[in-house]
């Protein structure tokens, strides 16, 4: 009561210890979530609520990500090889520390006949990388056109595999093999 003024004063009231808990848990989740954005290389917005079958594939796995999507048609008695004999596979692994997503590659001869396959060039696109990759295993020549291997031969049955850093998966494809 207010004796100045003869009449009571609303009392001035403190925020109650509940709501100062409500809100630090609110913001240490805010915090959370954002950290593991960070740490993951998502983006929060309307898309990243979305699974893909990448974000469902065990890490220690060998990749089975996007095959070769050019099917050839069967060979005809005299042909050797073909491009899709060579499969290619990618797949998320570990984000840099800055937080730049990583992807593995793996190209691997898979001719049934055992046939040994050089010359690989893969379409893709303005294809780079923030982790430095060897030049002998894959480097972009021009535009759409990547050479693996050095253009050396690639046995049957082996598989050559890089990472490479980059905000986006670049699609990858054989455009040329040499038998």
């Amino acid at each position: 009561m207010n004796f100045a003024s003869g009449f009571c004063a609303p009392a001035m009231r403190t925020p109650s210890l509940r709501w100062r808990i409500a809100l630090v848990t609110a913001i240490i989740a805010v915090g959370l979530l954002l950290m593991i954005a960070f740490h993951t290389g998502r983006r929060f917005d309307h898309r990243s609520l979305e699974l893909s079958p990448a974000d469902l594939s065990d890490r220690h796995r060998k990749l089975l990500g996007s095959a070769v999507t050019d099917v050839e048609p069967k060979r005809i008695w005299g042909d050797k090889c073909s491009k899709s004999d060579i499969v290619i596979t990618q797949g998320p692994a570990s984000p840099l520390p800055n937080g730049i997503p990583t992807y593995t590659v793996e190209i691997m001869n898979a001719c049934v006949s055992g046939c040994t396959i050089s010359g690989v060039h893969l379409s893709c696109g303005w294809f780079s990388s923030t982790r430095l990759i060897n030049p002998h295993i894959f480097k972009r020549l021009r535009f759409n056109d990547c050479l693996v291997n050095d253009g050396k031969p690639l046995v049957n049955g082996r598989t050559i595999s890089f990472k490479y850093a980059n905000t986006f998966r670049y699609p990858l494809s054989v455009s040329s093999v040499v038998c």
